[in-house]
């Protein structure tokens, strides 16, 4: 099990990872060794997601998510598989954890008479401006 919360943990089997190839520079070792992560979460049929969990962690996907509702993070930072796994991991643990935060609801507020008056008396003073900038003969 991998802990993400005291109270939210998903399932290692939950979890597929796949290694490729790294692009860019590396030589030898990158034309030769597959040391890349492809780490893939099915977060649509994850049994451990909350509801609530599940669509947060949809919406801050964004396009790491596939349309079959899987999410995919590909780590290629470190020369090593075991370091790009455990950074992959790390980063899914990360994104869930920050999903499962609930979002603070916003409360509206009124603003204050003297910030009314202060645009208002922005306004008049770019009006003056613009008044001024009129053509000689007017």
């Amino acid at each position: 099990m991998i802990r993400i919360t005291p109270r939210l943990a998903i399932d290692e089997s939950e979890i597929e990872l796949n290694f490729i190839r790294a692009s860019g520079p590396g030589g030898q070792n990158v034309n030769k060794v597959a040391t890349a992560v492809q780490l893939r979460f099915d977060v649509a049929r994850s049994p451990n997601l909350p509801e609530e969990v599940r669509t947060r962690l949809m919406k801050l996907a964004g396009s790491r998510l596939t349309t079959g509702g899987e999410l995919v993070i590909e780590a290629q930072r470190f020369r090593s598989q075991e370091r790009n796994r455990d950074d992959a991991i790390h980063r899914l643990v990360e994104l869930i954890r920050q999903a499962a935060e609930k979002p603070k609801p916003r409360i509206a507020t009124k603003p204050t008479r003297a910030s009314k008056e202060r645009r208002l008396e922005a306004k008049r003073q770019r009006s003056g401006i613009k008044r001024g900038r009129g053509s000689a003969d007017e």
